[in-house]
């Protein structure tokens, strides 16, 4: 199969472009044929070490959500058949979608509607369930909050501002001045230039932060709650920071990988409650590229690769 590969951990040149041997589907697995995959910060983050262990097997395959047909099903698996177009996420401590094939757990994927393209659904899976786990399952943000969505112009955040106006929060977001009208095309009801504001002159009494940028805008975050609010970071390690408040939380939410997340991410765009991030496509041939983007972090939506 062609893959784009890493045989070190470094910068961007450390990419190949290649054949690499295809997977098999084992029990419980069905083999995909990958249309689209998409890139996360993690990618990168992997890339350069640092973010998880040291990989210790090359050649290496980056990429954790995806989208594409069923190829093959292993033994066991009952509810999908070869032909089914499905997309979904890798399971924690997998990765292997900037290639043509994958072998995956049958259970923690979902059908791709006809809906979506294969473009579409694979710049959905992870967004999407990162963002519900986020802002309903760990902040259980309630109508008439009031939230802070740390970077609202990338994917997830994107995603989290028309979750939470969805529910009914009262929505403020951080953005550069060239994204203003984007994040509040999502329905954003405040935008605060982080260039030339400082959020944290502006912003009091949040029920609740959702943090996608890390570092010191997460520690700063903090001041922005009331009494008894909560902040979720997924940006800031696999812990949650320590809090310099004793009366607020701090959480670090558990994106695990399932069916229903995706299902019920499908279900909010094809209701309208939500609509896709700017998206755009690359080449598996130019993941490196891709990645020179995304670690710029200052990209809009997400970056997709075409793979067929």
């Amino acid at each position: 199969m062609k893959a784009a590969y890493i045989e070190a951990q470094g910068g961007p040149e450390v990419f190949t472009y290649g054949e690499l041997p295809d997977p098999a589907a084992g029990p419980g697995e069905v083999l995909v044929d990958i249309h689209a995959a998409s890139i996360n910060a993690a990618d990168w983050k992997r890339r350069k070490g640092g973010y998880y262990p040291t990989i210790e097997k090359f050649p290496y395959i980056l990429g954790r959500d995806f989208s594409g047909v069923v190829g093959a099903v292993g033994e066991g698996v009952a509810d999908l058949k070869p032909g089914d177009a499905v997309f979904g996420i890798c399971d924690v401590g997998q990765e292997g979608t900037y290639c043509e094939k994958i072998a995956i757990k049958a259970a923690i994927i979902a059908r791709k509607p006809d809906s979506l393209s294969h473009v579409e659904a694979a710049a959905l899976a992870l967004i999407g369930t990162t963002a519900l786990v986020s802002v309903e399952d760990t902040l259980r943000l309630k109508p008439d909050e009031t939230i802070l969505i740390q970077g609202g112009a990338g994917g997830v955040a994107g995603f989290g501002i028309q979750l939470a106006k969805h529910i009914g929060a009262r929505v403020i977001t951080t953005c550069s001045a060239d994204n203003r009208d984007y994040v509040s095309g999502l329905g954003a009801d405040v935008v605060i230039d982080y260039r030339a504001q400082d959020f944290a002159e502006i912003v009091s009494d949040c029920d609740a932060v959702f943090d996608t940028v890390g570092g010191e805008v997460t520690e700063r975050s903090f001041a922005v709650l009331r009494p008894g609010g909560r902040l979720a970071t997924i940006a800031a390690g696999s812990k949650p920071p320590p809090s310099p408040r004793d009366d607020v939380q701090s959480l670090r939410p558990d994106v695990g990988r399932d069916r229903p997340h995706l299902e019920r991410t499908v279900a909010l765009f094809d209701s309208g409650a939500v609509t896709l991030p700017e998206i755009k496509v690359y080449p598996l041939k130019d993941a490196a590229e891709a990645h020179r983007v995304s670690e710029g972090r200052h990209l809009r939506g997400k970056l997709v690769l075409k793979i067929r």
